[in-house]
């Protein structure tokens, strides 16, 4: 069996990459709003949802190293939230930067939870 921490770097790597390209792929030069970063967070919370139900329901848990905090922990970016939003702060896009952050957070939490009530009607 591989060591849980080769595990997580596994994933982790398989996440960073993933992220790296959603951001490649949403990235508009001048745009002004972190629609990358925002766009990882929601699917990534989405995703977890449906994940930890999956994994707990199926007796998987032993995937979680690689799949949660590898995986999904590579690929959700909320330290580069942080950042962003920090900057759009400090230009002063303090509406951008409110704006970014509450939608962040309410879509992510709205995902998570409609991953976690779809996986169990599924699995139901």
């Amino acid at each position: 069996m591989i060591p849980t921490v080769l595990q997580v770097a596994f994933g982790g790597a398989i996440g960073a990459a993933a992220r790296y390209g959603v951001g490649v792929a949403l990235f508009r030069p001048g745009a002004g709003f972190p629609v990358g970063v925002m766009a990882v967070n929601v699917v990534g919370s989405f995703l977890m949802g449906l994940i930890v139900v999956y994994l707990g329901q199926k007796v998987l848990s032993h995937f979680n190293p690689f799949l949660m905090t590898g995986v999904l922990g590579g690929f959700t970016t909320f330290s580069a939230f942080s950042l962003e939003a920090y900057i759009l702060f400090e230009r002063g896009a303090v509406g951008h930067a409110a704006t970014y952050v509450a939608l962040s957070v309410i879509l992510s939490i709205a995902a998570l939870v409609a991953g976690i009530f779809i996986m169990r009607g599924l699995l139901a």
